[in-house]
């Protein structure tokens, strides 16, 4: 019998502890910095700035495309819940819109974009930045100062782990945005072409030397729609300019793209990653989404 009491009251005490821990892991949690992201892409730079201090959300999951994202009711209790909330700006996140008009709380917002220059684009008839800057690394280090500049005025005490992480991840970007340049030199000029689904690749093309031959869906969104003349035009660009591809993001309808393929004799390449991580390979960060990116264009195109 005193064996047997001695064996349970090991195991009470092995539960006690357990629990104690469990009970100071969640209040360490609950105690540190919480911060939701519009995106996926924003949440692994927010991480790479943050470090430790932080527990980093995307409110989008992986696999969404922005454009055409509809809210449902848990994002309007994460948009509650959040005291400091990232976003790309330039219009992008305009499922955030209602959210944000309806939430209660406050929140600090931190806008990555800011003080970067967009590309002008038309939009249903309206002048409007491009605002996939993301797809330059070297937009991405003023996002990187936006970003650590909010983090240290939400969080003092952070404020030179925030300066260390963001110098860390800067020369990251610099060695990706290099190894993008030794990447596309295997593409001759005369066939740095690119079609797409949307005007997405704006920003990349003005870096790396591409020309843009035309897009899809004439638009900075995927939320849009296209003629039967503007596809028309855009057939007889392809053809006239001898580009040998089309690239879609992985979430974008593919139907219009193999109708235009069929018709010019281009290869369709769907599986890019513009506007999201997965979970996991091939995009699980930004670097690989880019790298990626990258290595499919250049298989395609050289």
């Amino acid at each position: 019998m005193k064996k047997i009491f001695n064996s349970i009251s090991s195991i009470l005490v092995l539960a006690a502890l357990f629990l104690a821990a469990c009970s100071s892991a969640t209040e360490s949690s609950d105690s540190g910095l919480k911060v939701l992201t519009s995106t996926t892409f924003l949440a692994d730079i927010t991480r790479n700035i943050a470090g430790d201090r932080a527990q980093v959300e995307s409110l989008l999951p992986a696999g969404t495309d922005p454009h055409s994202y509809q809210p449902v009711p848990a994002d309007a209790a994460r948009i509650n819940e959040s005291k400091l909330l990232i976003v790309n700006g330039l219009e992008y996140e305009h499922f955030l819109e209602s959210l944000l008009e309806n939430a209660g709380g406050e929140r600090v917002v931190i806008t990555a974009s800011d003080g970067l220059e967009p590309r002008p684009m038309e939009e249903h008839g309206q002048e409007a930045g491009d605002p996939h800057m993301w797809l330059d690394p070297n937009h991405v280090i003023p996002y990187v100062e936006n970003i650590r500049e909010g983090l240290s005025h939400f969080d003092p005490d952070g404020a030179a782990v925030y300066q260390a992480n963001a110098d860390a991840y800067v020369k990251q970007l610099k060695d990706l945005d290099a190894w993008i340049v030794d990447e596309v030199a295997q593409i001759p000029p005369e066939k740095r072409l690119l079609v797409t689904n949307h005007e997405a690749l704006g920003y990349f093309s003005d870096r790396y030397g591409f020309t843009i031959i035309g897009a899809i869906v004439p638009s900075v969104s995927t939320d849009a729609s296209t003629s039967a003349g503007q596809l028309a035009e855009l057939i007889d660009l392809i053809n006239s300019s001898g580009t040998s591809a089309i690239f879609l993001d992985e979430v974008e309808n593919p139907v219009l793209a193999q109708q235009i393929a069929e018709e010019t004799g281009v290869k369709v390449v769907e599986d890019l990653h513009l506007e999201s991580l997965t979970d996991g390979a091939p995009a699980g960060t930004y670097v690989d989404m880019m790298k990626h990116n990258v290595s499919k264009i250049v298989e395609a195109l050289k």
